[in-house]
């Protein structure tokens, strides 16, 4: 099965700490934050991965190579311009044109979550996109659902104005299955971004719902982030079951 880790941002909000690095090559245990999200998705069948680059992609090539080593393949898209978390999608629509479904992951969100779920609810309900939810007050994102787990409503970055009559804790995660059709609803060479440009103007299909998350998950967004997900491993509230290949990572 194909996915996409979108790697290809700046990751400023970490300073010094990604001045010489590319964010998802962050350390976690020893080892690159990056390796722990290609781990997740290979214990649940995602094997054909495309990892877009823009910053100091070398770093990320050189370590992770074809990924052959560990078991799945993995095909580098080099942004010279940034395209957005859309925009990079769009860019490999020729790979993902003829899966029945791909899985879109931010390069910054550790998870352990259970994608093999998420994906049979995403099945089951012949979704365009299913979006991982998890709830939390005053996020980047609002997402209100009805009785069926569809999303009706998505604001991204909503004004305190804009928040006003919204109830809903549910926020976005940053993973996301999605149909191919949902390509098509996605400009060609245009930076765009999903939660903001897309996923709003898909809320009226009635073909977007959403997962509420059942494992952990952290963004690593932040110093505070990033020492927060490295004691979740330490002390195991995050349960990636790394295969034994990992440590080639």
């Amino acid at each position: 099965m194909k996915a996409m880790v979108l790697c290809a941002g700046l990751g400023t909000r970490l300073g010094d700490l990604t001045r010489e690095i590319p964010k998802p090559m962050l350390l976690l245990g020893g080892r690159p934050m990056l390796g722990f999200i290609l781990g997740n998705l290979k214990r649940h069948g995602f094997d054909e991965i495309i990892i877009n680059l823009h910053f100091k992609s070398e770093l990320i090539r050189d370590h992770f190579g074809d990924g052959t080593t560990g078991g799945i393949s993995i095909t580098y898209s080099h942004e010279s311009q940034l395209l957005g978390t859309a925009g990079g999608v769009k860019k490999m629509e020729n790979f993902f044109r003829d899966a029945p479904e791909f899985l879109v992951h931010y390069g910054d969100v550790v998870t352990d979550q259970d994608f093999t779920a998420m994906l049979q609810f995403h099945r089951e309900r012949g979704a365009l996109a299913t979006l991982l939810l998890h709830q939390r007050a005053k996020s980047n994102s609002v997402v209100t659902l009805d009785a069926e787990g569809r999303i009706v409503g998505f604001l991204e970055r909503p004004t305190d104005e804009a928040r006003h009559g919204h109830a809903s804790r549910w926020v976005n995660s940053g993973v996301c299955i999605c149909a191919p059709e949902i390509l098509d609803h996605i400009p060609a060479e245009t930076p765009c971004d999903l939660p903001r440009d897309v996923f709003p103007k898909l809320a009226g299909t009635r073909r977007l719902f959403g997962f509420p998350l059942s494992g952990y998950r952290c963004a690593v967004d932040s110093p505070k982030r990033l020492a927060e997900a490295r004691a979740a491993l330490a002390e195991g509230r995050c349960h990636i079951s790394l295969p034994a290949w990992f440590t080639l990572f």
